[in-house]
């Protein structure tokens, strides 16, 4: 067994599989992997039924980033330091299937609630709840809940540091933060992207024999006097996952506005000009920005896939492994990382600056979030006040064990945080309209 397959428990894998495919098996069985059908993506769950959640999102996700990494190790020479530090396919795909798994119901709008409720007891930020529910709520084991590998476990730590190192709290100053009124403004409750500190112990164990590690957890960028700090590195294999998470998000996120017209052709061509991407049709042999534009807006399926398959192609070929470590790391896995080229980025950005502006930022988009951050509040509230009368056995039980207040106040947080947006609106509805609810309820 290899240092990245190490697993905390020190067991190893004795059916013949590999570390990284038990690490696959683990993810795809997961009840937290299951509940992300039922995750709002960008469009609230009920609105279609056919637009992504957070599911198809992350196995969108998972496809791309091992397109990815299997095009890196095609080019790669064997033997190389570059070769060999490359991801195999099925650990990358795993890092990207777990990538969602701690964003709570409503989007951000349900994140924002969280950190709001948690301010005072260590916060919330939905990637920092994915290594939580990867290292010790999803049931595995009896204490370290998947128990993955080290390289899995790492892959999925985007923001490799704590919260209470990035966060700043002047941000919050002048804010609601009582966190009585489960009505509030959202903005100055964005948390810091980081892990939460409740899992130090694990990244410690993640990190171990790491001698890059205080510089990849402590270099840090400030963004102003009222800003949180933000990480600046991470693994390679978090790269790769990035990436593939900016394309689906930038790419097939659009295909979903385009199928339910709330981008139309007027609206695209007003926000995506020819010369934006002029470096597509170059790479495109042949496609036009007008035959992508009829394309996206056709009425036969099979075109609009044409487009939106070019465009995700044009990308994971355009994806490229920078060996040059300017950071000057120890370790090629921090070293190295890949790289979307230039003129696919700036497609990219300009899709997804498209589908921000005109879904996410919409005001129908934006009261979805609002009354989800108003549910996720009040929910909270209500465990917070009774938890032994209101939270399910299970639950309760993690309440009274827990050995501090922050630490019980987090047990109602990973609660909440599990549910999906279905679950949580009738776990509001039978808590607090008065004709709806019974002792028959099944929720």
């Amino acid at each position: 067994m290899t240092y990245w397959e190490e697993r905390r428990d020190g067991g190893v894998t004795k059916d013949g599989r590999t570390a990284y495919e038990r690490d696959y098996a683990r993810v795809v069985h997961s009840a937290a992997f299951r509940r992300l059908q039922a995750k709002t993506q960008v469009l609230g769950v009920g609105d279609s039924d056919f637009y992504r959640t957070r599911l198809t999102h992350s196995m969108e996700v998972s496809q791309i980033g091992e397109g990815i990494a299997r095009r890196l190790k095609a080019e790669a020479i064997k033997g190389t330091p570059s070769y060999d530090i490359l991801p195999d396919p099925i650990l990358i795909r795993t890092i990207c299937l777990a990538h969602d798994l701690g964003h709570p119901p409503f989007g951000h709008g349900g994140e924002i609630a969280l950190n709001r409720c948690m301010i005072n007891h260590g916060g919330f930020e939905g990637n920092g709840q994915t290594l939580r529910i990867m290292a010790l709520i999803e049931p595995y084991h009896e204490t370290l809940g998947m128990n993955l590998s080290r390289r899995s476990l790492l892959g999925v730590l985007k923001y490799p540091a704590p919260l209470s190192a990035v966060v700043n709290k002047k941000q919050y100053e002048g804010a609601d933060t009582d966190g009585v009124s489960s009505v509030f403004k959202a903005k100055p409750f964005k948390p810091p992207k980081c892990y939460l500190d409740t899992e130090i112990e694990v990244v410690d164990w993640i990190a171990k024999d790491l001698r890059d590690w205080p510089r990849i957890c402590g270099e840090l960028k400030h963004q102003g006097d009222n800003k949180h700090k933000k990480t600046l590195h991470h693994a390679l294999d978090t790269s790769i996952m990035e990436i593939a998470d900016d394309i689906a998000y930038g790419v097939h996120d659009l295909k979903d506005a385009i199928g339910l017209g709330l981008i139309d052709r007027a609206v695209f061509e007003a926000g995506v000009t020819a010369e934006d991407v002029g470096g597509f049709c170059e790479w495109s042999d042949g496609m036009s920005y007008c035959d992508l534009v009829a394309n996206l807006f056709s009425p036969h399926t099979y075109q609009r896939k044409k487009a939106i398959g070019a465009l995700v192609d044009f990308c994971i070929r355009h994806t490229t492994l920078d060996t040059s470590n300017p950071h000057e790391f120890g370790n090629p896995i921090f070293g190295y990382q890949a790289v979307l080229a230039e003129e696919s980025r700036a497609v990219l950005d300009v899709l997804q600056d498209l589908v921000v502006n005109r879904v996410i930022f919409t005001t129908t988009v934006q009261q979805l979030e609002f009354k989800g951050q108003k549910i996720v509040t009040e929910l909270f509230h209500a465990f917070a006040t009774d938890p032994e009368r209101l939270l399910p056995k299970r639950d309760a039980r993690r309440y009274d064990e827990a050995s501090s207040g922050d630490l019980k106040q987090r047990v109602i947080c990973d609660y909440i945080a599990g549910m999906t947006d279905d679950y949580a609106t009738k776990r509001y509805q039978q808590l607090f309209e008065p004709r709806v609810g019974s002792v028959f309820d099944r929720l």
